[in-house]
């Protein structure tokens, strides 16, 4: 049995480290604001006051020294950003950006007290306290200028005070509205009103008026600064919430007011100390956290109840022409379509829960797209559609290490410098996308630059430098064949070596990964232009579509997604190119393999009968000659075990029922087991 303590510690990290992400992600469009030169949303430096709030809290609570420390130093200067005392600048931002990876580097400590973190937190603790405090010299105050109730400045915050100063140095205009609530559902009014309001307006404060209001309702004036005049006002708000009236302003200067009074405030301001965290970790209704390892767990009970489901449906199939038991048969049948039913909405709820967005590592892409433009001196804007498009958990945790290299790689070998780019007339700015989109029941995420592009040519001739290719074996290459041998270990198009990348053992780690998720990986670029490179997966690892063949009585399953069609087999229609067999197909030349052959099955085949499945993985097709077609099923993958999972060419097992067991074929190994094998760029490629 598990120790309560490590779960509540599992608890803990899981939620230091949602807290860490969505820092991350709040100082991304801090970052991209403050550059764009457009104003600030002081709700973002809100966000993240209370991600760094909440993260001193609960790290305090629960033994984080280190991280509560760093926290409560953030905590401070955000607390100055948030009421004026201090700007938005580069140096600020990169503190800021620094923390991410100095908490993600805290929380995994086994020790989280360690001694030998103490100097490098303390340096970094006085890195944070050395950003300066602003002195404001103005001529006199802002708020002067308009005739608000001594009352009502006497008992505006700090914070708020700030903001309504804010707001009329940046020429917005202030409205007083009067609204009233009804006291059972007041939170969410109030919430309501709050997010009509942050379409044209900011709201500075909620005050209690000693007028109306009865035992069921309570009546709230609101001061609020927007853009737009009083007309425009009323009309976005609709009437729903009561009067709107424009504060006027004073046309002399008064004495100042005494700024404090005993009238009540009802604060809606963002959180004090006072919780210390404790809001966090509380049972939440509608979330909880789930091990990815019970999810497996759960789908495999659903794949047993489906071959249960089959083993009913075969009893059922045999009393049908049983006159005795027809009515129990036809009962049998409703029920199990009943029980079919059922599992497939078991299954996909399983599905469901399992998908996370590609956000999470999108986010984590846009620091290192920030810190490697800074170390390579570029400028590069970052585009990202598609972050909401989901993908098995297991898989978003493996994409991360590849899909950092293919950025760091765009960064370093893609775009090039400012200058260069101008001499190119193109922007100073570079940019790099990363787009993420549902294909089918596969995923495709894009990495495009605008950069420089790849010199296929160059590539060749490095390849030939050093060993990997010769030089007659080139001359069978098409362009596509020559950018894909970026792919090869150790080829670079660079001389220089960078922090970053470039060091000739990136780009074949890269598709090893993704061909290890089931995946494929194809590269477009032009010289002059930029570079694409399109990543392929499935949406999930736990169960997938496939096409269920044999061959010399043996089972196997073909991924579904990597299969385009079928056509019989004709021998007098093989012939021989290279030394592989080809088949012509609607004009296409398309390479086929005998996978008994291939797996030492049998030794040579060549009757009719047999089926040629067509696979395809980006722009190459492969043709594999299989005995039988038995059909397509939905299928639950299970692993061979540590000592048959290094095989090249499965992906797996899958139960059939009915006491079968079909090897699950492995697609992107097979291709490039057969293209990239001794005589990989002999190999024929798909030719029109």
């Amino acid at each position: 049995m598990s120790d309560p303590r490590d779960n509540v510690q599992q608890e803990f990290l899981a939620e230091a480290q949602e807290l860490v992400e969505a820092l991350s992600r709040d100082l991304l469009l801090l970052d991209e604001a403050h550059h764009r030169g457009e104003r600030i949303d002081p709700a973002l430096i809100n966000e993240i006051f209370r991600s760094v709030h909440t993260l001193k809290g609960i790290a305090g609570m629960f033994g984080y020294k280190h991280v509560g420390a760093v926290a409560h130093a953030l905590e401070d200067l955000l607390d100055d950003l948030r009421l004026g005392r201090t700007a938005i600048g580069q140096n600020l931002l990169d503190i800021l950006f620094d923390s991410i990876e100095r908490f993600q580097s805290l929380l995994t400590l086994e020790d989280p007290q360690s001694p030998q973190e103490e100097a490098g937190v303390q340096h970094y603790i006085a890195a944070i306290r050395s950003i300066g405090i602003e002195e404001e010299v103005e001529d006199g105050d802002p708020i002067d200028k308009y005739a608000i109730d001594p009352a009502v400045l006497g008992v505006l915050t700090e914070y708020e005070e700030h903001r309504l100063r804010a707001c009329i140095r940046e020429g917005l205009r202030l409205y007083r509205l009067r609204a009233s609530f009804k006291l059972m559902s007041i939170d969410d009014s109030i919430e309501a009103l709050r997010e009509k309001a942050q379409e044209e307006a900011e709201i500075i404060t909620y005050l209690p008026s000693m007028e109306g209001g009865n035992d069921d309702t309570i009546e709230l004036v609101v001061l609020l600064a927007a853009r737009v005049p009083e007309e425009e006002l009323n009309a976005h708000f609709e009437s729903r919430y009561g009067s709107i009236e424009a504060i006027a302003e004073r046309t002399h200067l008064p004495t100042l007011p005494p700024r404090r009074t005993s009238i009540p405030v009802l604060s809606m301001r963002p959180p004090s100390e006072d919780d210390g965290g404790q809001a966090s970790l509380r049972s939440v209704a509608d979330s909880v956290r789930v091990d990815i390892r019970k999810l497996d767990h759960l789908m495999s009970v659903v794949g047993e109840l489906a071959l249960v489901r089959s083993a009913v449906n075969r009893i059922v199939d045999s009393f049908k022409n049983d006159v005795t038991h027809r009515q129990s048969s036809m009962d049998l049948d409703r029920i199990g379509r009943g029980l079919e039913r059922q599992l497939l909405e078991l299954r996909t709820g399983i599905l469901d829960v399992r998908m996370v967005p590609l956000g999470q590592v999108f986010n984590k892409l846009a620091r290192i797209v920030r810190q490697a433009a800074r170390e390579d001196d570029k400028q590069v804007r970052l585009v990202v559609t598609g972050a909401n498009t989901e993908v098995d958990k297991l898989i978003v945790e493996e994409l991360t290490d590849p899909l950092m290299h293919l950025v760091r790689n765009a960064i370093d070998h893609g775009i090039e410098s400012p200058e260069a780019r101008v001499r190119a007339h193109k922007r100073e700015e570079g940019t790099l996308a990363l787009n993420a989109y549902h294909k089918g029941s596969n995923v495709v995420i894009e990495v495009e630059d605008d950069g420089g592009g790849m010199n296929a040519h160059q590539l060749r001739d490095e390849a030939i430098e050093r060993g990997l290719l010769t030089a007659e074996a080139s001359q069978e290459l098409s362009r596509q064949g020559m950018l894909d041998l970026v792919f090869l270990p150790g080829l670079s198009t660079r001389s220089e070596v960078t922090d970053m990348s470039g060091r000739g053992v990136g780009m074949d780690v890269v598709k090893t990964n993704i061909l290890r998720l089931g995946g494929m990986i194809t590269i477009a670029s032009e010289q002059g232009t930029g570079t694409k490179i399109t990543v392929t997966l499935p949406i999930t690892l736990a169960i997938i579509r496939a096409l269920i063949v044999t061959v010399a009585a043996r089972t196997f399953a073909f991924p579904i997604t990597a299969v385009q069609e079928a056509v019989p087999y004709v021998p007098n229609d093989v012939h021989t190119i290279h030394g592989r067999n080809v088949i012509t197909l609607r004009g296409e030349t398309l390479a086929i393999c005998d996978l008994g052959q291939l797996f030492g099955l049998r030794k040579s085949g060549g009757r009719e009968g047999r089926f040629v499945v067509i696979a395809s993985m980006g722009h190459r097709k492969l043709g594999f000659v299989v005995d039988e077609l038995i059909g397509q099923d939905d299928v639950i993958i299970k692993s061979l075990g540590k000592s048959l999972s290094s095989v090249r060419g499965f992906a797996g097992a899958t139960d059939l029922g009915d006491q079968k067991v079909a090897l699950m074929l492995d697609a992107p190994s097979l291709f490039t087991e057969y293209f990239e094998g001794p005589d990989a760029f002999r190999a024929l490629e798909s030719r029109p």
